[in-house]
């Protein structure tokens, strides 16, 4: 196969494969923020703010070692384990609107996770120092392969990046754990009330979807690479 064919052959797997995946991603994250925006113009009667819903999903786990700061910029919120620190933004930290407690109490669910030993989130620890490397150096050592027919190269850069798939398979389940803990544990001590949880679960659905997405982006240029290994192969 001429060096010509095979690249119309990618960019014609790329069309097909990844493309759509791409498409749904950003769809994904236009829902999101899209949620987002329309939950955090609904207020919570009681009143607490993402902070403090946070606090309360600690304090129901008995967590003791792990503190709330803020941080800067929109919908970076997270959960720290190196340094027992949950993150806010800073449209969530102060707001004592349903998504910015949705996000909160998510994050907190996070924190759960560690304190409790959730396998998932060990097994993707322990994926990830590959993973991370997969995820930069995966496709361009597979792509550099195919370019100087060393199908060997070819083979360890899509090695490389299944890891990074591994990944974020792991994460599905990750995520949407801590979804369940924050929303169980948000009915269980009411902290907001059944409609306006409504609103915080729709909202933490959205952010879900984004996961869903980048897994699909993932597997399709994981078949990507494999169709174009057989296919040089042919």
């Amino acid at each position: 196969m001429s060096y010509f064919s095979f690249y119309y052959l990618s960019q014609y797997y790329y069309i097909i494969l990844v493309l759509p995946m791409i498409i749904f991603s950003l769809v994904a994250s236009a829902r999101v923020n899209s949620a987002f925006k329309k939950y955090s113009s609904v207020y919570s009667a009681r009143r607490l703010t993402g902070a403090q819903a946070a606090f309360e999903i600690l304090r129901y786990y008995g967590i003791t070692n792990v503190q709330i700061e803020r941080v800067s910029g929109n919908l970076t919120d997270h959960y720290d384990p190196r340094t027992n620190v949950i993150r806010l933004s800073d449209k969530v930290h102060d707001s004592t609107s349903v998504a910015a407690i949705g996000v909160a109490c998510h994050e907190a669910g996070h924190a759960a996770q560690y304190a409790n030993g959730y396998i998932p989130i060990k097994i993707r620890n322990l994926v990830f120092p590959v993973a991370s490397l997969g995820s930069k150096a995966g496709i361009p050592l597979a792509l550099i392969g195919f370019f100087i027919n060393s199908e060997f190269l070819a083979v360890i850069g899509v090695v490389f990046f299944s890891f990074a798939v591994l990944f974020q398979l792991v994460t599905l389940p990750v995520e949407f754990n801590a979804s369940s803990r924050a929303l169980s544990v948000i009915s269980a001590t009411d902290i907001l009330s059944d409609e306006e949880k409504k609103g915080a679960s729709k909202v933490l659905r959205a952010a879900a979807m984004t996961y869903i997405a980048a897994l699909a982006v993932s597997l399709a240029n994981l078949l990507r690479l494999i169709l174009m290994i057989n296919r040089r192969r042919d």
